[in-house]
């Protein structure tokens, strides 16, 4: 007759796990609603990164004061955007006005299945379905409207002065973190920092510079083939293709399909060139601009964005790589010193190799 086995817990070990649990959970709940202020920071993180390279090179030519380099830098930026403001906002204005008064003839040409695009309705009854979504808006739609330009306006402002105060403060707050750790590992925590810095700054710099140049090559394009609304489809492209992967191919399609509106021809050539781009990018421009600071496969490039996309929609998407990239440094810093510290010298005892710790330097 077999003994019964009887697992028993310790009340200590009991509560230590449900005290993990409520905090774990704590923790989801704090994310899950300060979600539109975590977004503003990291937000603010990104632009931080962007800026700072150039605030390290201000001060490497003369400007010591880090104050200083910052508040030149942030002039400069913001002289930069007011002046693409005032030349890009009017035309863009303009071009979303006679986006709107163009809408009713082609929901019209739609509708009754003209155009190039009236095959959707013939065939799909699209509108249909498309109007039985959109009913029942009204008045909450204008008023989830109205407070979203609020918060919209308020996150700009908050994103401004908290990207101002990252870059002035970030590398104070960096040393402080490193004095809080045992002197014998700062040195160690100091290089595997530096090359986080360097392969996440270098994915933030080079993504932005991509995006601008999607965007430029994008408008040219669509000014040459005299496609409506091209500065504002520009804009579209230069967003979109700030998220990696789906990003560009979302804005082929949209840009493509207001391209067909307008003529196939137009369209034909649109989706011809945002083909031909995608290649000189992934195979030109991405070698050449990220070089040698963000080293992950494509196999983790793609699940690191499917699993930042399925937590943080496009945010998330936005901020895999650079997540995936500083895991990466920080498993390649362990597995090098977990080497070391398992350093193996045949004959060095009876019974063969024995474990030698690593020799400080």
């Amino acid at each position: 007759m077999s003994e019964e086995r009887v697992v028993s817990f310790r009340p200590r070990t009991i509560l230590t796990a449900a005290a993990l649990l409520l905090a774990l959970a704590a923790a989801i709940l704090v994310v899950w609603v300060a979600r539109r202020a975590i977004t503003w920071v990291l937000i603010s993180l990104f632009l931080a990164l962007a800026l700072n390279p150039a605030v390290e090179a201000l001060q490497r030519r003369g400007l010591r004061r880090r104050g200083a380099a910052v508040a030149t830098i942030y002039v400069f930026a913001v002289l930069l955007v007011v002046g693409l403001t005032a030349l890009l906002v009017p035309p863009l204005v303009r071009q979303i006005g006679d986006l709107a008064d163009a809408a009713p003839g082609y929901a019209s040409d739609f509708t009754h299945g003209r155009g190039p695009l009236g095959f959707l309705e013939t065939k799909y009854h699209l509108s249909r379905h498309i109007k039985d979504a959109v009913q029942g808006g009204g008045a909450d739609t204008a008023l989830s409207v109205g407070r979203g330009i609020v918060t919209g306006v308020a996150g700009v402002v908050t994103i401004i002065f908290m990207t101002f105060f990252m870059l002035l403060e970030g590398p104070a707050w960096t040393e402080r973190f490193y004095g809080l750790l045992p002197t014998a590992g700062q040195a160690r925590w100091r290089r595997v920092g530096t090359e986080i810095y360097r392969t996440v700054g270098g994915y933030v710099s080079g993504n932005l510079l991509i995006s601008v140049i999607a965007g430029a090559a994008a408008t040219l394009v669509l000014v040459v083939l005299d496609v409506p609304f091209a500065l504002a489809l520009g804009l579209v492209v230069a967003v979109l293709d700030l998220v990696p992967l789906a990003g560009a191919t979302l804005a082929a399609i949209i840009v493509s399909v207001v391209a067909f509106v307008d003529s196939t021809t137009s369209g034909i050539v649109v989706l011809v060139f945002f083909i031909v781009y995608q290649q000189l990018e992934n195979h030109l421009l991405q070698p050449i601009v990220y070089g040698r600071r963000v080293q992950l496969s494509p196999l983790v490039v793609l699940i690191s964005i499917l699993i930042g996309a399925e937590l943080a929609g496009i945010l998330g998407a936005l901020g895999a790589i650079p997540i995936a990239g500083s895991l990466q440094v920080i498993l390649l810093d362990w597995l090098e010193h977990r080497g070391r510290g398992r350093a193996v010298i045949p004959g060095a005892a009876e019974g063969g190799p024995r474990v030698e710790p690593p020799v400080p330097a």
